[in-house]
């Protein structure tokens, strides 16, 4: 499995020849768009873990591009269909086998909705199974007691959590939960976008490493194989 980090919460996810975006936003963010566009983008899956913008903004216009299937809740996926796109929706504590790996929808504590105000549902996580790795998209979330629940369900080799602050878990929270998914292994996503959720870098290392934990930080267009 192979994962490239395009700032915020954008990932891609290139499992077995299959290609998976994570929530996209290239156009709107100052880190992305000028190293990438969005038509350079051809994937077959595009995950939604919620409706904000900052992780939604170019969906439409890359699964169109793309003919790729929106994943989401049911909420998000019935917005992107009214828009003529193939969408598979989910729901929390949902599975789906696809051909790629497995796919369960799991908790996030955040708010939802598009930017023309259209409910989006209840925001979610992806765990994702694959024969290579399995890994945790925790999405923007705060600390929840329901990652407890992620261990039993597989032994991850990757969390991917988010650790701005603000919005979302800072990276204090980010530590709790990588004991509570039991997994040392973390990618850092959902950070330095913008002022609110700007982090000292050198700080939140020295954080993880005290606490015997691998932290990963990317730079746009760096990626990670598992």
């Amino acid at each position: 499995m192979k994962i490239t980090f395009f700032g915020q919460n954008t990932l891609l996810l290139e499992i077995n020849e299959i290609k998976i975006l994570v929530d996209p936003f290239i156009s709107g963010n100052p880190m992305a768009k000028d190293r990438i566009k969005i038509t350079d983008f051809k994937v077959d899956y595009i995950l939604l873990t919620h409706a904000h913008q900052d992780h939604t903004l170019d969906a439409e216009a890359i699964a169109k591009h793309s003919n790729a299937i929106i994943v989401s809740n049911y909420e998000i996926a019935m917005y992107y269909q009214e828009k003529g796109i193939e969408v598979h929706p989910m729901n929390h504590g949902g599975n789906w086998e696809f051909n790629f790996g497995k796919v369960k929808y799991v908790n996030a504590i955040h708010t939802s909705s598009f930017p023309d105000g259209t409910y989006g549902g209840q925001p979610g996580g992806f765990v994702i199974q694959a024969e290579s790795a399995s890994i945790y998209i925790a999405g923007d979330t705060a600390l929840t007691m329901d990652m407890k629940l992620i261990p039993l369900i597989t032994k991850l080799d990757l969390a991917i959590l988010p650790i701005g602050d603000n919005f979302t878990m800072g990276i204090d929270d980010a530590i709790i939960a990588s004991d509570f998914v039991e997994c040392d292994k973390v990618l850092g996503v959902h950070y330095d976008t913008f002022g609110y959720i700007e982090i000292d870098h050198e700080e939140v290392k020295r954080k993880f490493r005290s606490n015997d934990k691998d932290l990963i930080l990317l730079e746009v267009g760096q990626h990670i194989e598992l």
